[in-house]
């Protein structure tokens, strides 16, 4: 049984969604209105489809879409995000996947991306397509009787005010705000207006309706908008009518300490709320530490989230800064793909160029993904055996060169 793999032509997005749906388990039918939503934001350049091409049956899928990554330093840089990728539970271990992945990444390279994204479902598959994984994600549950607040608490300390608002008036705020502080924030990554208008309700899929969320923005005794909260809670009651309800937050952003701090404090306020669970933070948030007793937040999640795979080595690591000077000679073991090569990292000036030094590391393109954002450790890497040190002490340099001293944020599912 054989498949064509292509880019899909308007006429089979239908069809295409039924295979991504039904790939995801989400739903068995798609709706007109899903159809038209999904492909207004989608570019068919970027839309991938296996075909049976003995039934035509859409039996696989992959989209891209352009992204801004933003690195440790502060620039961003522009990369092939990965995402709705199904193969049917008919369809496995014919190779689809790694011809769909071959076309992608071959046209990422030549659109000029500097990397690829995607955020995996499943750990094992997309190492062998040069991804590691950069960003991890962890989430806490806060158990409020034990935080040691004061439970009056009613505002900011530093002359600041919480208002809660509206979706309208969080899909208003919003944007500047994210964007001022993925500026500062690596591993953050942009978001479209797509993003937007399903985080606030304007738009939705059928199979998975918007669930009403309550909005918080914390604003400076400026008048400046520096926070945003959105949170759900659950009904759950005891025999006895006593509320037992856990709080759900969906989003914080926080452009300095003190807005984090007041969010954070007004969440583990709010009436009827026994526990608070904090979506997806950095493994380093700064939450914990907020609470005068902070083995009241229990960690519940601590994984990999965010992979990355590097396409232009060059401008890659060119884009992002380092820590301390030094410098390095990688070789890059890539087979067939665009990141091989040995490359001379001067940590000091940032500047990368092709050479032909001896190696002082050498490492594949998914352990070098894995290094990117300075989330990983290079010493960790080789103690496993995925980096090898060809030059005594090139470890060590790597650690203290690409590390970072706050560990890289994405909470962005995509």
């Amino acid at each position: 049984m054989s498949a064509d793999v292509r880019l899909i032509v308007e006429s089979e997005f239908p069809a295409w969604m039924r295979a991504v749906n039904t790939g995801f388990l989400t739903a068995t039918r798609v709706a007109d209105s899903d159809v038209a939503q999904r492909a207004k934001y989608s570019d068919l350049a970027r839309v991938w489809g296996s075909f049976d091409t003995a039934t035509g049956a859409c039996v696989g899928t992959l989209r891209s879409f352009r992204q801004e990554l933003t690195v440790p330093g502060g620039a961003t840089v522009t990369a092939a995000a990965i995402s709705n990728v199904t193969v049917m539970p008919t369809h496995r271990r014919r190779g689809l996947l790694s011809r769909m992945m071959a076309g992608e990444l071959a046209a990422a390279v030549e659109r000029g991306d500097v990397l690829s994204t995607l955020i995996a479902a499943e750990y094992p598959i997309y190492g062998r397509y040069g991804y590691g994984p950069a960003v991890t994600a962890a989430e806490w549950e806060i158990d409020v009787k034990r935080t040691g607040l004061d439970p009056r608490w009613s505002r900011p300390e530093d002359g600041g005010r919480i208002d809660i608002v509206d979706a309208a008036e969080a899909r208003r705020v919003g944007p500047a705000l994210h964007d001022r502080i993925r500026a500062s924030r690596h591993g953050a990554v942009n978001r479209d207006e797509r993003w937007w208008n399903l985080a606030t309700g304007r738009e939705e899929m059928s199979f998975r309706p918007y669930k009403d969320r309550f909005h918080a923005v914390y604003r400076t005794a400026e008048g400046e908008v520096a926070g945003l909260a959105a949170y759900t809670a659950d009904d759950h009651w005891t025999d006895a009518k006593t509320p037992q309800n856990t709080l759900q937050v969906t989003e914080l952003l926080a452009a300095t300490p003190a807005a984090e701090r007041a969010l954070w404090h007004f969440l583990c306020s709010i009436d009827w709320v026994l526990k608070v669970r904090t979506g997806y933070r950095a493994p380093d948030d700064l939450v914990p530490q907020l609470l005068p007793d902070p083995r009241a937040a229990r960690l519940v999640t601590c994984a990999d989230f965010l992979w990355v795979r590097l396409l232009d080595v060059v401008r890659a690591l060119r884009a992002r800064t380092y820590a301390v000077p030094g410098v390095l000679v990688l070789e890059v073991v890539d087979p067939d793909g665009p990141a091989a090569g040995r490359y001379r990292l001067d940590a000091g000036t940032g500047e990368c160029t092709v050479t032909d030094e001896p190696a002082g590391l050498r490492l594949d393109a998914a352990a070098l993904g894995s290094l990117y954002l300075g989330d990983e450790s290079a010493v960790r890497l080789g103690a496993l055996g995925r980096v090898a040190e060809e030059r005594p002490g090139a470890l060590a340099l790597a650690d203290a060169v690409f590390r970072t001293a706050r560990r890289p944020w994405c909470p962005d599912v995509f």
